[in-house]
């Protein structure tokens, strides 16, 4: 009698035989919807700049982003998180121009919302670095150091400001101690109880974030180590993920992805809410790389990165390639 539970019997090559048969089997499947587009929002220039590191993304003018905001919804991208730009000189310690009502950011969140109202969900970075002339991500004490509780307060108004420009979903990635229950007792406290927060749960300190440092125009000297996590470590980021539930995460992200799908697996394992993951600009610039040079089948690569960020926990993806790979998934 034969045993079919090895081979020949077992033929697991029978269920890949055919591209349809494939598909229908398939266990993970990667929609426009799970996608959010990072965009970044620069002032003061009047035609879009391209990013050297990033091929294919750009500063965006507030009419190209409002353009960039329209392809996303019609490629059936569900959200877009804004970064902005500020003029060198609206930089300052304290990092003022991302409180300020009429800063660039403000300015961007309302133009999106006008543009294209709940078609989109409109995400906002909440963060101080791209506004601060030391280009950390808070408020520095007398001997250089962040201060993390000086940087919530900062936090706090910063909520509240991009609640009020129109901000569906905020996103602190910051990694200060406290932040998200500050945030939301910030929101809460304006009224703004339908402000979702996305917390930067897991953000490691990584070489990979290089090519984004261009994107935001940053001005950091020296490193992020004594407040972005080591990429030697698991634990810290579930006792991360435990405080930031039990502080009112809405959602909760790890970041970067590719490098730590093992750390997203854990955190997806173990979340209440759903669970994003960040390919970050020095995932996107290796495949555009290889890619030019003719190493990779580039739409191929794109597809598997994502899908295997999908298979290993993340329910959305934020991806600097969110309207193209929508726009592919929905000819496939």
């Amino acid at each position: 009698m034969t045993d079919y539970g090895s081979f020949p019997g077992a033929r697991p090559r029978r269920l890949r035989t055919t591209p349809v048969m494939r598909r229908m089997v398939a266990e993970t499947r990667l929609h426009p919807a799970d996608l959010i587009l990072p965009a970044f929002v620069r002032e003061g220039i009047s035609e879009p700049v391209a990013i050297s590191a990033m091929p294919g993304v750009y500063q965006h003018t507030l009419d190209t982003l409002r353009k960039a905001a329209v392809e996303a919804v019609a490629a059936g991208v569900s959200g877009i998180m804004l970064f902005g730009v500020p003029e060198d000189a609206k930089k300052d310690a304290a990092g003022t121009a991302g409180t300020d009502p009429d800063g660039i950011l403000q300015v961007a969140l309302r133009a999106v919302r006008e543009e294209v109202g709940d078609d989109l969900v409109v995400m906002s970075d909440l963060c101080l670095d791209e506004f601060t002339d030391h280009g950390h991500c808070g408020v520095l004490d007398a001997e250089g150091r962040v201060d993390n509780d000086a940087t919530l307060e900062r936090y706090a108004e910063m909520a509240q400001v991009q609640a009020d420009a129109g901000a569906h979903v905020v996103g602190p990635s910051g990694m200060m101690d406290g932040q998200v229950g500050v945030i939301r007792d910030a929101l809460d406290g304006i009224g703004r109880e339908d402000v979702s927060i996305l917390a930067y749960t897991v953000k490691y300190a990584s070489a990979f974030f290089g090519p984004f440092r261009e994107a935001v125009g940053s001005s950091l000297q020296g490193d992020r180590k004594t407040y972005q996590q080591d990429y030697a470590n698991t634990r810290e980021s579930l006792r991360e993920l435990a405080l930031d539930l039990a502080e009112g995460a809405d959602m909760v992200m790890v970041k970067p992805a590719g490098p730590y799908l093992d750390i997203l697996a854990k955190v997806a394992e173990s979340s209440d809410v759903p669970v994003a993951a960040y390919q970050i600009s020095g995932e996107y610039a290796m495949v555009e790389a290889a890619a030019e040079k003719g190493w990779i089948d580039r739409e191929q690569a794109i597809l598997e990165s994502l899908t295997g960020i999908k298979r290993a926990g993340a329910q959305m993806i934020l991806t600097y390639w969110a309207t193209e790979a929508a726009q592919n998934l929905s000819r496939q």
